[in-house]
Formats: C-alpha cells, structure tokens, sequence
C-alpha cells in the first residue's frame, strides 16, 4: 500500500511540474526574438495526455489490487470453514468410537461381574447348606470386587486394553522379569546365560537391562563380576576368534558396560559416585591393567578396526570413570582398532578424545581406510579438514592399485582363475563399502554413483556366471554301469566354455544322482543310453538293439522317465 500512494503522489505532482516548465520555458522564450507559443501548446498537450494515461492506468491497477485481496480474503474464509468442518468431523467420530469402545469395555465388566457373581452364590449356598447355616454376603462381595478391580485394571484410561507386564519394582514395566530377577539376586553367570539363551530378543532385551540393572544392589560389582571369563587362561587370541562361545559372551560383557552407562547417564551425580565409589574404580583399573598387556597381542585382524578386545578395555574405563588414570596417547593409538564399531565415536567423546580426532583420522587415511576415516570426520564434524569426496577418489585409486591383475607372465598356470577370483572379491567389497558410505552421508550429489553401480552390477553378474560354470564342470565320482562287464570311465574334465555338448552333458546326467538300496540300479533317466556320444572321447559300447534295462545280476527292471 505504501509503495500505491507513493506513485499516486508523484502522478498529483505532475501539474505542478509542468506549471515550472512552462515558467521556465517562457523564460526562455523571453530570450529569443522569434515566438514559441505554437510549440509550447504541443508540448503541453502531450504532457496532458501523459498525466491522463497514467492517472487512468494507476486507477485501472487500484481496482485489480482490490479485487484480488477481495478474492484472497474469500477464500481463506473458505478454507477456515472447511478446516473447522473436517475438525468437527474428526472430532465426531473419536467421540463415536470411544463411546462405542467404553460400551463395549462395560458390557464386558457387566457380563464378567454378572457371571462371577452368579458363580459366587451358588458357592456360597452350597457351603452354607453343608454347614447348616447361612454365610455373610461380605465374602462374595469382596471376591467380586477382587475380580472386577483384577478385569478392569487391564483397562487403560481411554477404556482399550493394557498389556500386563511385570514391574521392576522401579516404577518400570518390563517384559523379561527374569533379568530383574537375576540382577536382584547378582547372579553374573545366570545373567551371561539368560542373555545368551535369549539372544534372538536381543534388540528388545537391551532396552531393559539398563533397568535391571538399577534392581541390583550394587550393579557396579555385578558388570564386574560379568567381566570374569572374558579372557581364558587357555584360550589364545587366534582360538578365540573361532571360539564362537567365546565371542559372544565378551560381545555381552560390552553390553552391559553400555547399559551401565546408560544406567549412569539417567542418574543424578550424586547417585552415580556413591554406585562407582572409590573401591569399585580399584577394582576396574585392575581389570583394566590385567587387560592392557593382552592388547599387545593381538593379531593383524585388530587392524580392520572391529576388535572386541580393545572395545572391552575403552567401554570399561569409560564406564567406570577411569580414563584419567592411563596415558590418553596410548588410548589414542586404540581408537583406529575401533574405528569400525558403531560405538567408536560415543566412546571417545566420553574417554575425552575429541580432540585427538583429526590425528586419528590421519593415521586412518595414512593406512588406506578412508571409508573410516570418513565416517568418524563427519561424526566429529570435520568434514571440512577432512573432504569425503577426494578421500572417496583416493580409497578407489588405492583399491585399483591393490586390485590389479597380475602380469600373465608371473602367474603360475594352475591359480590365474583363483588370482582373478580374489581380485573380483576385493573389488566388489571396495565398490560396496564406498556406495553404501556415499548413502549414509548422502554424498549422492558430490559424488556419482552410476559407474560405480553399473560396474558393481557386472563384476556380480560374472560372480553368478562364473558360480554356474563352475557347478557345470565341477567333477563327479564314478559310477556303476548297468552292463554285465563291470564299470566303464566317465568324462569329468569338460569345460562349459571347451565343449558345445557340455550343457547336453549336464542336462542328461543332473548333478544328483538318487540311488536305490538295491546293486547297480539307476532310478532316474532312460537307461539304454547311458554313455555320451562318442565325440566327447568316452568309448562307444555295442549293446545289442535288446538288450533292455537289467540288473547287473540279470534282473530286468522298469526305469521311470526322465524328470525335467
């Protein structure tokens, strides 16, 4: 509106601007000797016309402007009516369906009560005849009310029904009340077997247990009570990694350090230091300094970055609150053999190793794992130091470097298939590992992904190719001849890709061969024609054109047809 009356008040001033024109015109005209007026009327007329054509043309745009907010405030006022319809709409039908839903609750309270009631009479009219006496209506009454209260606290306050579970006595509903239990009676052991007995649940299971844990005495000596068998006298680095037994019970020593931790972080400080007291920190760092020399000893494997053994030694001094008591550059060089856990990030921030991230993606970069050295920069929010893109470029320009194929002159001639095999597997794991890291940072728009995918698609493509050529050609044990001279050789070395009667080959003698009970039969395919043709180099036999289908020892038999 402002910027309309702005231009309605210059088009006002447009007759005084011609009234100063025409002064200083006649001015000028008073200067020369020959008569302007004829011109001047020109000019005047055409400045006139102007100022009429603009006035017309303002007055034209004031209607239009009006018209329109006229329109606009029409149809908010539309919608307006239409939203509060669809609200009383809405509104109408909860309160129908809640109706419904408090009848149908009270029916069923009716129903119950009524039943029980009529249950409790006859009781209570058979007891009293058989004392001979009659009974106070008071315990009828009470076990009515008992069962009516017992219904209807299933019931929630919008009257649908509760699923009953037990209480933790923490005020907490919990599904597993055998955790509580365990926790309660401080029973380690049990709890390391529950966990492990339920680990299908596990998702479901981890959410409780920082309660549980909170129904125990003290849940600190607990965690540590669980920690006892994480390292076995008799058991080396290398046997634990096959010791699936083993393995899973460190990965639940992790979870419950983290679930104390949890546990910890929804408690006041107060609450906190009286649980990790001073006794409680002696103990952890004992266990932390036994642990500390074993880590010296781990194998090549701790380098991919999924170590168990260095995830138990930072999540126990991050738990219990015993960082400050060991050097923070040798927890520093730890965190690359954790890199690759989901839990890395949340575990140096709470050992207070934020700081040390850029040297720890350094040295991540240095040995050529870029897709880690990504995921923790964007964690700690140094994508800026630390690009993904040119780190993306340079983890598949390292890839290719590691992957090429070796020189057709330093390969033996019996493993060039095997070599090839192995690069195809790295390559499809290096492909994988950058889209699937370009997908969760969303790095789709910086970096292009349709060669990358298309070259994915070919090299699984070959896989399953390669996969189906190998089953063709795999060699199969010999078996007995339906002849009456004995067992005959059979053709095991075809290649699918060296002869054109391979794929003939397989479908006429199928990779599973059932075989009766009986001697030398052959249940499956037509039997008079048991030997490849002779192009393939197996020797031709002369059956006579009756021979049929026998037993090795005479018996004739019916051969059924072949299976497609």
């Amino acid at each position: 509106m402002e910027d309309t009356q702005s231009v309605g008040v210059l088009i006002d001033s447009a007759t005084s601007k011609i009234q100063q024109l025409q002064k200083a015109f006649a001015e000028l005209e008073s200067h020369r000797a020959i008569s302007l007026n004829l011109k001047w009327k020109e000019l005047e007329a055409h400045f006139h016309g102007l100022e009429k054509s603009l006035k017309r043309r303002f007055h034209e745009l004031e209607d239009q402007e009006k018209e329109y907010e006229n329109k606009t405030v029409e149809a908010q006022e539309i919608l307006e009516k239409r939203k509060a319809a669809v609200v009383a709409k809405e509104q109408a039908s909860l309160e129908r369906l809640q109706e419904k839903r408090d009848a149908a609750v009270f029916a069923i309270v009716n129903a119950k009560e009524k039943q029980w009631r009529v249950s409790c009479e006859e009781y209570s009219e058979a007891t009293s005849e058989s004392q001979g006496g009659t009974m106070e209506d008071t315990p009828t009454n009470s076990l009515i009310s008992e069962i009516t209260s017992e219904y209807t606290s299933g019931t929630a306050e919008d009257g649908s029904p509760e699923v009953q579970s037990a209480d933790n006595g923490n005020g907490e509903v919990t599904s597993y009340p055998e955790l509580v239990k365990l926790c309660e009676e401080m029973d380690a052991e049990g709890l390391h077997n529950f966990i492990s007995d339920n680990r299908k649940n596990l998702a479901s299971m981890r959410e409780e247990i920082p309660q549980a844990l909170n129904a125990a005495a003290d849940p600190a000596c607990l965690v540590l009570d669980s920690l006892n068998n994480f390292y076995r006298g008799d058991v080396t680095n290398l046997d634990a990694k096959k010791d699936s037994s083993l393995l899973g019970l460190r990965r639940t020593c992790i979870m419950l350090m983290e679930c104390l931790s949890i546990l910890f972080a929804s408690l006041d400080a107060t609450t906190v230091s009286e649980i990790v007291s001073a006794d409680v920190k002696a103990r952890a760092k004992a266990i932390a300094e036994a642990w500390k020399p074993k880590l010296n000893e781990l194998d090549m494997e701790a380098g991919s970055g999924n170590s168990l053994e260095a995830h138990a030694f930072l999540q126990l001094l991050a738990t219990f609150y015993i960082a400050s008591d060991f050097d923070t550059e040798e927890l520093t060089k730890l965190v690359p053999l954790v890199s690759r856990r989901r839990q890395a990030a949340d575990l140096c921030r709470s050992l207070g190793l934020s700081d040390k991230m850029p040297g720890v993606i350094e040295v991540l970069i240095n040995s050529g794992r870029q897709i880690d050295a990504i995921n923790l920069a964007s964690q700690f929010e140094l994508t800026e130091q630390f690009p993904p893109v040119p780190l993306l470029q340079n983890y598949l320009k390292e890839a290719k470097k590691v992957l090429s194929p070796v020189k057709p002159g330093n390969a033996s001639p019996s493993s060039p298939s095997g070599q090839n095999n192995d690069v195809n597997e790295r390559e499809l794991s290096a492909l994988k590992a950058v889209l699937k890291c370009v997908e969760e940072h969303k790095l789709e728009e910086q970096f292009p992904m349709e060669t990358l995918a298309k070259r994915l698609f070919h090299l699984e493509k070959a896989k399953a190719d390669k996969k189906r050529a190998t089953e063709v050609t795999k060699p199969q044990s010999k078996r007995p001849r339906a002849t009456n001279v004995g067992f005959a050789p059979r053709v095991t070395n075809l290649a699918a890709n060296t002869s054109p009667y391979a794929a003939r080959l397989t479908d006429r003698y199928p990779p599973h061969y059932v075989f009766d009970n009986r001697p030398y039969v052959y249940p499956a395919g037509p039997t008079d024609n048991h030997c490849p043709p002779p192009v393939l180099g197996a020797p031709a036999y002369g059956f006579p054109p009756g021979h049929g289908n026998y037993y090795a020892n005479g018996y004739q038999y019916q051969a059924p047809p072949y299976q497609y």
